[in-house]
């Protein structure tokens, strides 16, 4: 990675602190897919990985009353997400740790249910994939939000952009085997609604930017300019691509 990559990065993270996502999400319908799973096997903590500040943590420490892990890169958003913790009642429930989300050791660490929200990219769904079925017995759950492509049509500017952005992004019919291939059975899928996008992601994070529209730093620009690009293309096709959750169970 070039200085000028990292320091985009690094402007991206200070775009997205203290905003309640870090991503496209919802906590109605994350209590939703809760409702739609099997019980958990009783042995086994939870895992949220490539957490954020803790959205679904939260969620997932109120729902099943059991730890949390929650493995972000980020010391920043796992700051945040102690302090959201302690104020839901809930930092007894979570553990935040500073780590490669595919790097977990499995002879230590060995979970009942595998959360994860639009982070698996950062390792390829098929890599996630690899990279977390060894921390699942059979039985276990896993619940892994991915970036689709809803169908056959991939309208041209938005295909250009995603080759670039994220090259291995797949079809829904495709991450479905790939995930039956490295050991999953699928329970079902769900395609995170539109409106989450701007409600709880989009619209705060376009306030932010304008926020810092007279920045004159040029990795801050840069990052601006992504993510606008980003928002306009969404806005234009997004009947043909968004966040689908994948229902895993470890077979």
């Amino acid at each position: 990675m070039s200085a000028e990559e990292a320091e985009v990065i690094a402007a991206l993270v200070e775009l997205h602190r203290g905003l309640e996502r870090q991503g496209p999400g919802d906590d109605r319908f994350s209590e939703m897919i809760l409702d739609r799973l099997p019980p958990l096997r009783d042995d086994g903590a939870i895992a949220d990985l490539g957490c954020g500040t803790g959205a679904a943590s939260v969620v997932l420490a109120h729902r099943f009353g059991r730890p949390v892990l929650c493995i972000d890169t980020s010391e920043d958003f796992l700051d945040e997400l102690a302090d959201r913790a302690a104020r839901a009642g809930v930092d007894s429930l979570t553990t935040t740790m500073c780590a490669d989300m595919g790097g977990l050791d499995p002879h230590e660490y060995q979970f009942a249910l595998i959360w994860s929200e639009g982070a698996a990219y950062n390792l390829t769904f098929d890599g996630a994939l690899r990279a977390w079925r060894p921390l699942l017995p059979n039985g276990g759950l896993a619940v892994v939000s991915e970036m689709s492509w809803f169908g056959q049509v991939r309208p041209r500017e938005a295909a250009a952009f995603w080759a670039e952005a994220y090259p291995a992004m797949a079809g829904e019919e495709e991450n479905i085997a790939a995930a039956e291939r490295l050991g999953f059975s699928t329970l079902f899928t769900e395609r995170l609604p539109t409106r989450a996008w701007w409600t709880n992601y989009y619209d705060p994070l376009l306030t932010r930017l304008t926020d810092h529209e007279g920045t004159r730093s040029p990795a801050m620009r840069a990052a601006i300019t992504e993510i606008r690009h980003e928002v306009d293309l969404f806005r234009s096709h997004s009947d043909h691509y968004g966040y689908t959750f994948y229902v895993l169970e470890a077979a």
